[in-house]
């Protein structure tokens, strides 16, 4: 889900940035400052996952981890994002540094949407099914918003926009599924973690 430089309208970045700056103004205020280390592992998964990458046509596919960063972070998982997302564009040319404020909201608003899906269901469905359906709808949420994104800066992408969902929504169930094991693992190992 990284947009490359030069790929995006200049309205659509401004936006991207003036809500990427809310999103990890609000995020770094409700961070503890006894969690900034849990917050850092966190991080260094998102930056780690973004590396093993398959490229499917003019795409390509890697974990995200948004479900699970949603799930463990909350609103924290937006500087956590900002802060990975801007490593891997300096370091590794991964989306760029003007994009980067589309880029984390994006993203952003995908893990935040996985943790609502996480939270909302409470104790009426079991917690891997949950987990399941946070990974699963971080990448569906993340999807629309890289295809609206794309949509509205570019007309020459918009005959990519059915192939890049159809290997997102591949990716969507590997996230659920990997979600769900990992929740499902820390909920064995370390419960206190998800209770945060």
């Amino acid at each position: 889900m990284h947009i490359s430089e030069g790929v995006l309208s200049a309205p659509v970045i401004a936006v991207g940035w003036v809500a990427a700056a809310g999103g990890v103004a609000w995020g770094l205020r409700k961070l503890q400052p006894e969690r900034i280390p849990h917050v850092a592992v966190i991080a260094a998964a998102l930056f780690l996952a973004a590396l093993v990458r398959f490229p499917i046509g003019p795409t390509s596919m890697h974990l995200t981890l948004l479900g699970l960063a949603g799930v463990l972070l909350g609103w924290s998982a937006v500087p956590a994002l900002f802060i990975a997302l801007m490593l891997q564009a300096i370091l590794f040319q991964f989306g760029g540094l003007v994009s980067l404020g589309a880029n984390t909201t994006i993203m952003g608003v995908a893990a935040l949407t996985g943790g609502l899906v996480f939270r909302l269901f409470g104790t009426r469905l079991p917690m891997m099914l949950r987990a399941f359906a946070s990974g699963f709808m971080a990448v569906v949420v993340g999807t629309v918003l890289l295809c609206a994104a794309l949509w509205l800066s570019n007309s020459d992408f918009r005959g990519t926009l059915p192939l890049i969902a159809a290997t997102q929504l591949a990716l969507a169930l590997i996230e659920g599924v990997v979600t769900a094991l990992i929740v499902g693992f820390m909920a064995r190992s370390m419960p206190r973690l998800l209770a945060s």
